[in-house]
């Protein structure tokens, strides 16, 4: 079991509790029961029958940016309106999935996870980014850390939830598995086994907003976007505008999860190089190997990258991001997909961003503003190959302080035949890396029943 060294100064800390949770006295007794679960659900009239928001002030104030989390303190989504200082639930999307669970009478409204043996597998931070409110705005820096640094407070009995958890695991890809077979990639009985399994640290985030700093980040007030959040969520959530001092939501979005290829230790350190790939998610190509972008060939030649730059004595990273479609989601991709196949003068890179923006009304939405976040909750100031093409990236890291040495664009052999519209009409509007490419003439899309 690992032994966590954080130094004592960033904690709230007492001694002995097993893997930096133990097992609190609330989860001893916990019944299933639908009645139980109807009886326990009437307390969530609490969050709604409410005095004037100017009586309602949280018990346990965050000071968001604060060097340590004492001082910063314990991210609280309590149903009580007078213990809680988040707006929302826990689990970002799953929240809801809880939500019905408890409905169902399979879920006791009570619950608390047993999270004895749950520390992280391994050390992350505290890192200077995690201090101040300009650098980390979109996950609890501290949120991988609960058992250790908010010991007393889960003492006492506040329900106090991991966002962040840190473990070890083994990959095997296809595509790594032919660079194995080729040779590119080597066993050496660390990163990849004499089997070709990938050895990895990976972490998966939940999103933690911090609403000053995103309001910041994107150039508008905070009460405007508290107003857009709530009018453009249906009012789902009330304390939006109604509890002006909780300044954290915990949106009901896919988070993230990282990858590391290589001594997570060296992420951040500048003596060693680091090569990385930010990922944001498409089911369609990454999972079931789609040939109409250049997702899934740019994913796997990022991971076989990270592993090279380990294998030679750096570190990898990727960072996958729950951003479906450009974060437009997959119904209206698929909408795209049909208007870009049956256009009448072909699936061209001409009209590629047009049946976006006319079935979308935007072009992008994965909102790269907070895309740095999770590097700077790594330490990181500095990536020497960045496997990316995107000026949309480059430009959020460049705004966070984020130097880049080298931009590693999608060599072209990786490109599937039907992805050529997508990536000539990226360069078009404003891509890298495109004099890696042949662009003798426009590409042509399949129609939509070839």
């Amino acid at each position: 079991m690992l032994t966590c060294d954080y130094p004592a100064c960033f904690f709230a800390a007492q001694a002995g509790d097993r893997g930096g949770l133990g097992r609190g006295r609330e989860n001893e007794a916990c019944d299933a029961s639908r009645a139980q679960s109807d009886a326990t659900m009437s307390d969530l009239s609490t969050l709604f029958d409410l005095p004037p928001s100017s009586a309602v002030k949280t018990a346990h104030p965050l000071r968001w940016g604060a060097p340590t989390a004492a001082e910063r303190g314990p991210v609280i989504a309590s149903r009580d309106p007078a213990l809680r200082n988040a707006i929302g639930a826990h689990a970002g999307g799953y929240g809801v999935y809880r939500a019905l669970a408890i409905a169902a009478g399979d879920l006791p409204s009570n619950h608390r996870p047993d999270l004895t043996d749950t520390a992280p597998a391994d050390l992350i931070g505290p890192h200077p980014q995690w201090s101040g409110d300009a650098k980390i705005v979109s996950l609890d820096p501290w949120g991988h850390l609960i058992g250790e640094a908010f010991r007393e407070e889960l003492a006492r009995g506040l329900d106090i939830r991991p966002t962040i958890a840190v473990t070890r695991a083994h990959i095997d890809m296809p595509e790594v598995r032919a660079a194995f077979d080729a040779g590119r990639i080597r066993a050496d009985g660390d990163i990849v086994k004499q089997n070709g399994l990938v050895r990895v640290m990976k972490a998966a985030i939940d999103p933690v907003w911090y609403l000053p700093g995103v309001a910041q980040r994107f150039g508008i007030g905070e009460s405007e976007l508290r107003e857009s959040l709530h009018a453009n969520t249906g009012g789902m959530y009330p304390e939006l505008v109604s509890r002006p001092d909780l300044k954290v939501f915990l949106p009901p979005i896919g988070g993230s999860t990282i990858y590391c290829f290589g001594d997570p230790a060296k992420l951040g350190d500048r003596k060693y190089s680091l090569a990385c790939r930010v990922h944001d998610e498409c089911n369609g190509s990454d999972v079931f190997g789609s040939d109409i972008c250049t997702c899934r060939p740019y994913l796997a030649h990022g991971v076989e990258m990270c592993i090279e730059m380990a294998q030679q004595g750096g570190v990898g990273l990727v960072v996958y991001n729950r951003k479906e479609g450009r974060a437009l989601g997959e119904v209206t991709k698929f909408l795209v997909y049909n208007a870009r196949k049956r256009d009448r003068n072909g699936d061209t890179p001409a009209s590629y961003f047009t049946h976006t923006v006319g079935v979308a009304g935007v072009r992008d939405m994965r909102c790269q503003e907070l895309m740095p976040d999770v590097l700077h909750w790594l330490g990181i100031t500095h990536i020497d190959r960045f496997a990316s093409m995107s000026d949309m990236k480059f430009n959020a890291l460049r705004d966070a302080g984020i130097t880049v040495g080298e931009s590693v664009p999608l060599p072209e052999a990786l490109i599937p035949a039907d992805a050529r519209v997508e990536i000539e009409a990226k360069l078009a509007a404003g891509y890298s890396g495109g004099e890696a490419f042949r662009l003798d003439a426009p590409a042509t899309g399949r129609a939509l029943g070839e």
